[in-house]
């Protein structure tokens, strides 16, 4: 009888479906918690009365354009970035078979970067952003597992290819930026990430990658599901499993890419939140995935809000807090110990 690789078994929790809608439910609920205290602090507090007031046309003027032009476009675009960066994380793991795989490790954000910064210094105009970023998040993520197929390389030999390429990609994006400073506005900030100026229109964008990358992800959660008890194992099920992959990995460049495009390159979201979302519900992916999205909502929303507070009235990028708290979280994932040896 097949069973699942060991990277999965191990955190494998007994949970029943109730359970599962359970957290879920509780998930959602935390959403809306952090999306309310995304809406309210900032360089200047308001309460939900305030917010409330102004929403329907009454209270102060000053409050309403606030909301309307500056919280609630970045309110919704952290939330949707968090939970694509995540959906996109769990993709990826699952495709390459390895927890330590992530959109911002292995490089898919630095390419989503690279070719948004090229689009707008050659191509002028804001609505090929987004075609820009998919296409450099998907062949990033293209190469990356072929890389991983063909040269059979181990689970920590890939990362260390994938820290490779995302240097070269991001050196890229770095010189584009120095030799053409105004070929986006907010270059600084989109290669920190953040939701500073983010508007709706930018993440409006967007949407139909993400709508588009979201659907194609829960739909393969069964056959991603079978592909993890192996190749050989799912191919004699009747899995395709070079088109699971193929569709999996388009999936995670659609969502990368996407919110690349209005965010900027924030990291560490793909890799902290599938981990954190097998501890609550297992690695089935009919609940790993919309758990991810969930979760990855409510940690965005959350560092944004640490972002604009800890030091008011002045801002840090939210890429900064994501990478202090990223940062401990994968050297313990590359260093952690299996039987007495690094694990790889």
């Amino acid at each position: 009888m097949p069973t699942l690789p060991k990277s999965y078994t191990r955190t494998w929790p007994p949970s029943s479906p109730e359970r599962r809608a359970a957290v879920l439910v509780l998930l959602a609920l935390a959403l809306c918690a952090a999306a309310a205290l995304s809406l309210r602090c900032g360089s200047q507090d308001y309460t939900l009365a305030q917010l409330a007031e102004a929403l329907w046309g009454g209270g102060s003027g000053t409050v309403r354009r606030i909301l309307l032009h500056v919280r609630i476009p970045r309110t919704l675009a952290a939330a949707l970035a968090g939970g694509a960066l995540a959906l996109s994380g769990a993709l990826i793991q699952a495709v390459l078979n390895n927890t330590m795989a992530s959109p911002n490790v292995i490089g898919v954000n630095a390419g989503a970067g690279f070719a948004a910064l090229l689009a707008a210094t050659f191509f002028p105009g804001a609505g090929r952003m987004p075609m820009a970023s998919f296409l450099g998040a998907f062949l990033t993520a293209l190469f990356i597992y072929l890389l991983a197929v063909r040269a059979g390389l181990s689970r920590t030999t890939l990362i260390l290819a994938g820290l490779a390429v995302s240097s070269i990609l991001t050196a890229g994006s770095n010189t584009i930026t120095l030799l053409a400073p105004d070929s986006l506005a907010g270059a600084s900030n989109f290669m920190l990430g953040g939701f500073s100026g983010v508007t709706l229109a930018a993440v409006g964008r967007s949407g139909w990658y993400l709508a588009i990358g979201a659907a194609l992800a829960l739909f393969l959660s069964v056959e991603l599901n079978v592909l993890q008890l192996g190749e050989e194992s799912a191919a004699s099920l009747g899995l395709h499993v070079g088109r699971v992959r193929f569709l999996a990995i388009l999936a995670a460049a659609l969502l990368a890419g996407a919110a690349v495009s209005f965010s900027g390159l924030l990291g560490f979201v793909g890799l902290l939140v599938p981990h954190m979302a097998r501890r609550l519900v297992g690695s089935d992916n009919r609940w790993l995935l919309p758990t991810a999205a969930l979760l990855g909502s409510s940690f965005v929303l959350v560092c944004d809000v640490l972002a604009r507070v800890l030091f008011a009235p002045f801002e840090l990028p939210v890429g900064i807090v994501m990478s202090l708290l990223g940062g401990p979280f994968f050297l313990y994932l590359l260093l952690r110990r299996k039987g007495g040896r690094v694990y790889a």
